[in-house]
């Protein structure tokens, strides 16, 4: 993960994200997972996110994506389900069909962990030793 800097920061930001397709259905294979990769890399760049890895599972998807200090991880997610499930769903019609008639290709939740080079007890260690520095 590279250090990023803008007029204003310096920053090294990224988070691992999780979230499920709706029911947990098992709809990510074959050319679907292919698609889903591809837009939602595509998403990322066109956002200017970086993805710096993702895996489609059968029924979720995890990404690693690093971004600069103003962008909401809520936010990040919110436009790549919602580009991929637009796209996913015109790509292949049979998908909303026969699985998700009436609602979203997404679950409505899901996880953030946020990912960084050293641990919190470092940080703890450093914020508590200021003052004896």
């Amino acid at each position: 993960m590279e250090l990023m800097k803008s007029k204003h920061a310096v920053y090294r930001i990224a988070y691992h994200i999780v979230f499920c397709t709706k029911y947990r259905n098992k709809v990510l294979v074959g050319p679907i997972e292919v698609e889903c990769r591809r837009i939602i890399g595509e998403t990322c760049y066109k956002y200017n996110w970086k993805l710096l890895n993702i895996e489609v599972m059968p029924d979720h998807v995890h990404l690693l994506i690093q971004t600069d200090h103003t962008t909401a991880p809520y936010n990040i997610v919110q436009n790549i389900k919602s580009i991929s499930a637009v796209y996913l769903f015109e790509k292949f019609p049979s998908l909303k069909r026969n699985k998700f008639w009436g609602s979203g290709l997404w679950s409505p939740s899901a996880f953030y962990g946020s990912v960084g080079n050293v641990s919190e007890k470092v940080i703890q260690n450093y914020i508590n030793n200021q003052h004896s520095s």
